[in-house]
């Protein structure tokens, strides 16, 4: 079967045939990656197809022989996951290509972009296909190097060129760390395949002795961590995730692409190696607290941003730190429905805030300040509404982790995991549903019961159907959510804590909006300053890099002259 092969060469073409001739045919530039691109998703499509009736196609294009014991194995893997991920990237590809072709229009450099945009499109569309875990590295490398040659696109701005520097300096500390969790699966399992990789890794574990057979570790576990650093640092989850909000110099067709697209693979590379996970219960864990982590900082940083598209771009790093969170508590294929969802969306917001930026530097005057004043009114009618649907929810999440509902999951603890993010996201629709005061109480009150079962349909039914279409396997998923279960007491001190969070947000909601200064909103008004330096800062994590790097420098420059 040549079509996946297919759905390769396109963009590849595209490439090469835009950076050749593309200085001499400008007008035929766009078209050349718009129709490729274009195939590309029709292909894509019946890809998915196939392999949804037929099962997964294995390509190998080199060596011969299939047999053949050599680590530099080229082809093609395209199983579920890879053929939904190829639809995504295709059909937001299509959609930034065609956006492009207006927003550049007249920038020197545009045949350079459309080249890129379509070289970018084929590595990713060359990762998600990857059959072993050295190709897949290959094109994690060339990824890393189309971004920031895509990122110092405009050349002249020094920003973005140190910028993208940086981004790729970023990426290199997570890429020598993958590097060795990939040296570690060939030394202890002779394989880099996935499916005999899997095979090995569940029939023979191996250990690793360290200090001197003092410490024994798994080596799945080892490897297994060092691979996740790698996601760490592409999917900007902290600690190295200081690269993404300064990647906004770029032209925004290329921040839509990279937060569509680019800043998920972290989560595709953890669900590619999610029955390598499904083996280290202690790692998964590791992941789960590494997302909690980002999220909270990524979703706080935002708040503080008075840029447009450095706000949506801490809002992705905090949904990558959500889509890592479900990896590490089992919940793979819930990972990438989030990620598709993420990707469209995200790639929608920012194509639009460009739209915004280009309208507003059009805009002959500033804006009346009066005219966007916020009238504070309270409502009681959706103001309890919102509050006994948000507090309700923690409930019935504690009654099914004591198996008092019947919910039609097979596994209890998916049940939990699935109804915990519905909470989360609904808990965020009712409060943003809150403060359109300028809407009728009754239709606001409506809109959230609504959103309450369109969630719940979404996470119950959808995601629970789109989990057993990823992994069709007989106790497959299952076995992830088992593999990553969190104790009992702990999962209920966290949803305990985050049902508190919510409830004091709405006590804060309630007396703002009446002016009333109970003790909680006289706490949060006397810390704000200091909140907001801490935020806009970025928690001075960035400062402490830029000082050590600069220690580290001196370091080795007082080591150099004394050699």
């Amino acid at each position: 079967m040549t079509i996946p092969i297919l759905i390769l060469l396109f963009p590849l073409l595209a490439s090469i045939f835009i950076r050749v001739f593309g200085n001499r045919m400008l007008s035929h530039v766009a078209k050349a990656g718009v129709i490729a691109t274009t195939i590309s998703f029709f292909l894509a499509v019946w890809v998915l197809y196939h392999v949804s009736v037929e099962g997964t196609v294995h390509i190998m294009l080199w060596p011969p022989n299939s047999e053949s014991s050599s680590i530099f194995k080229i082809g093609m893997l395209v199983d579920r996951l890879s053929a939904v991920m190829m639809v995504l990237i295709t059909s937001v590809s299509i959609v930034i290509h065609v956006y492009s072709i207006r927003y550049l229009e007249g920038d020197p450099g545009y045949a350079r972009f459309f080249a890129l945009l379509s070289f970018m499109t084929f590595v990713i569309l060359s990762l998600v296909s990857s059959p072993n875990l050295f190709m897949l590295f290959v094109f994690w490398q060339l990824l890393s190097l189309a971004l920031y040659l895509i990122l110092a696109f405009n050349f002249p701005n020094r920003p973005a060129c140190r910028n993208a520097f940086k981004t790729f300096f970023a990426h290199r500390i997570g890429d020598a760390s993958f590097l060795c969790g990939i040296f570690l699966a060939y030394k202890y399992f002779g394989t880099l395949e996935f499916n005999e990789l899997f095979r090995l890794a569940t029939e023979q574990p191996q250990m690793i002795s360290l200090f001197s057979g003092g410490f024994n570790v798994s080596a799945v576990t080892a490897i297994a961590l060092l691979v996740f650093v790698g996601a760490i640092a592409k999917s900007s989850q902290f600690p190295l995730h200081v690269w993404l909000p300064d990647t906004m110099d770029s032209p925004t067709p290329v921040s839509a692409l990279m937060h569509a697209g680019i800043v998920n693979a972290g989560g595709f590379l953890l669900n590619r190696l999610a029955p390598f996970y499904g083996l280290t219960p202690n790692t998964l864990h590791i992941v789960f607290v590494v997302g909690l982590l980002t999220v909270v900082m990524g979703a706080s940083m935002m708040l503080a941003q008075n840029d447009i598209k450095k706000t949506l771009g801490f809002s992705t790093m905090a949904q990558m730190g959500y889509m890592i969170m479900e990896c590490g508590l089992g919940a793979f294929a819930l990972a990438i429905f989030h990620l598709i969802a993420h990707g469209l969306f995200k790639a929608s917001l920012f194509l639009h805030s460009g739209q915004g930026i280009h309208t507003s530097r059009e805009e002959p005057e500033f804006p009346d300040p009066s005219a966007h004043e916020v009238k504070i009114s309270f409502d009681q009618l959706s103001f309890f509404t919102g509050l006994i649907i948000t507090l309700v929810l923690p409930l019935i999440i504690l009654m099914v982790a004591h198996d008092m509902l019947n919910i039609p999951l097979q596994n209890a603890h998916g049940a939990v995991i699935l109804l915990f993010f519905a909470w989360v996201t609904t808990s965020q629709v009712m409060f943003s549903l809150f403060r359109f005061h300028a809407v009728a109480s009754w239709k606001i009150s409506s809109a959230m019961i609504v959103s309450l079962f369109f969630i719940g349909f979404t996470y119950l039914w959808a995601a629970e159907a789109f989990t057993h279409f990823l992994y069709p396997g007989a106790g497959v998923a299952d076995g992830f959510f088992i593999a990553a279960a969190l104790n009992p007491i702990i999962f209920d001190l966290l949803v305990l804590l985050a049902t508190l969070l919510i409830l004091i947000s709405w006590i804060y909601v309630y007396a703002d909006s009446k002016g009333q200064k109970i003790f909680i909103v006289q706490w949060i008004n006397s810390i704000k300053k200091r909140l907001y330096m801490l935020l806009i800062n970025r928690f001075y994590i960035d400062l402490s890099y830029e000082r050590w790097s600069r220690n580290i420098l001196r370091l080795a420059q007082k080591l150099g002259h004394g050699f």
